[in-house]
């Protein structure tokens, strides 16, 4: 199907940053459609490892318009996160064109042309919420392709029991290696090396049984010169002297490389504690493989039966922005969190930047964001507007696609 409404705003992704900016969009009576490539929403989120929860306090996990569940306690399970982005979706009353995958984006006049799987759209405006972890990324090591036993990314963990008896080797101890840590420690590996490089900021999942998380608004409102020490005062008061056990800080403070870079902070639910009774070791970084082997930087070897890369993601833009100037050397919107962009009229993205309180918060404030922006340049354009209006009037009156609501 071809859809050409001049004036609609076209919202590329399911998730919910594409979620929030739709509502955000319709509740101020402005046309929207999402387009998503996948079947369903929330796809992302379904192919996490079953034993996934939030890293962020269910009063941050909330969307605009709708509560967080309150069965799994503090911290939302990886289930219970997916059927909460389906009712929102479901709730929303704006059309969703499931398995339109999108191929190519281009100026076309004073908006958009936007080439799909499905035919071509049209429209002023369109919104980017695809998600700053849509591509796991894998260094190239030298050698990886001869390694004798189990290579994944963390992205693709499954169940974590099946490591019981192997020995595993993760490497990284950011955000989602420590994930990765703190489950395989409620197992039984036979052992686990962490391969580290640049040592993570650590921080407890609570401090005298409050979940640090829920100061994340008050963290926010401090700079980084002041967050930087005071986490590292809490990670030596909370968890101790961990460079006596080889995971050394990263000499930027943790305030800053979240702000600065996006890299959120390690988790600890378990896995300092492992490591401080020498359940897990830590070893040099990895420089390439060989057969069995995995050759490590400081001219040391280990034979792990398992690697679990847990080395970030990537947007997966270049391909499809590249030609638009709008990204940034590593591939990430320059203008990530609803920003006008003033050399790209129309073009918007969200999702793509960690702030304290988390994505679900991240999402509400690029949403509003943007469906005000997109609200100030409808009312500059009267006649537009009306046009868009009857546009939007058309949609919700005729019949539902095939498809279009989640199951």
């Amino acid at each position: 199907m071809q859809v050409t409404r001049k004036n609609e705003t076209l919202v590329i992704g399911a998730g919910l940053s594409g979620l929030a900016t739709a509502r955000a969009l319709a509740g101020r009576g402005l046309p929207v459609t999402i387009l998503e490539a996948q079947h369903r929403v929330a796809e992302p989120w379904r192919q996490r490892h079953p034993a996934l929860r939030l890293n962020i306090h269910r009063h941050f996990a909330r969307l605009p318009g709708q509560k967080a569940p309150h069965d799994d306690g503090v911290f939302l399970k990886r289930d219970t996160v997916v059927a909460h982005l389906e009712r929102y979706a479901a709730r929303l009353g704006v059309p969703i064109h499931f398995g339109t995958a999108v191929t190519g984006i281009d100026r076309a006049g004073d908006g958009w042309a936007v080439t799909t799987t499905n035919g071509p759209f049209h429209a002023a405006h369109v919104v980017i919420a695809t998600g700053r972890d849509r591509e796991p990324y894998i260094p190239d090591w030298p050698g990886r392709e001869s390694f004798d036993g189990e290579f994944l990314h963390a992205a693709d963990l499954g169940d974590t029991s099946r490591f019981d008896g192997k020995r595993v080797l993760v490497v990284g101890a950011g955000n989602s290696g420590s994930d990765v840590l703190n489950h395989l420690v409620r197992h039984d590996p036979a052992e686990v090396l962490v391969s580290v490089r640049h040592g993570p900021a650590v921080v407890p999942t609570r401090v005298f049984g409050l979940p640090l998380h829920r100061l994340a608004r008050i963290f926010a409102a401090l700079p980084a010169a002041v967050l930087d020490p005071a986490f590292r005062i809490t990670q030596r008061l909370f968890l101790g002297n961990l460079a006596r056990h080889g995971l050394k800080s990263h000499p930027d403070g943790g305030g800053t490389r979240l702000l600065r870079d996006g890299v959120a902070f390690a988790i600890d639910d378990g896995f300092v504690a492992a490591l401080k009774a020498g359940r897990i070791r830590v070893v040099p970084s990895v420089e390439g493989f060989d057969g069995a082997q995995v050759q490590l930087s400081d001219g040391t070897a280990c034979r792990p039966d398992v690697v679990i890369a847990a080395t970030g993601y990537r947007t997966g833009l270049e391909r499809l922005l590249g030609h638009l100037d709008v990204l940034d050397r590593s591939g990430q919107p320059r203008h990530p969190m609803g920003e006008r962009d003033a050399a790209n009229p129309g073009l918007w993205f969200t999702g793509f930047r960690p702030i304290f309180t988390g994505y679900f918060d991240a999402a509400r404030i690029a949403a509003d964001r943007i469906a005000d922006a997109v609200a100030a340049d409808s009312r500059r354009h009267p006649a537009a507007r009306e046009s868009g209006a009857h546009a939007a009037r058309a949609v919700t009156t005729r019949p539902a696609q095939a498809g279009a609501s989640p199951t």
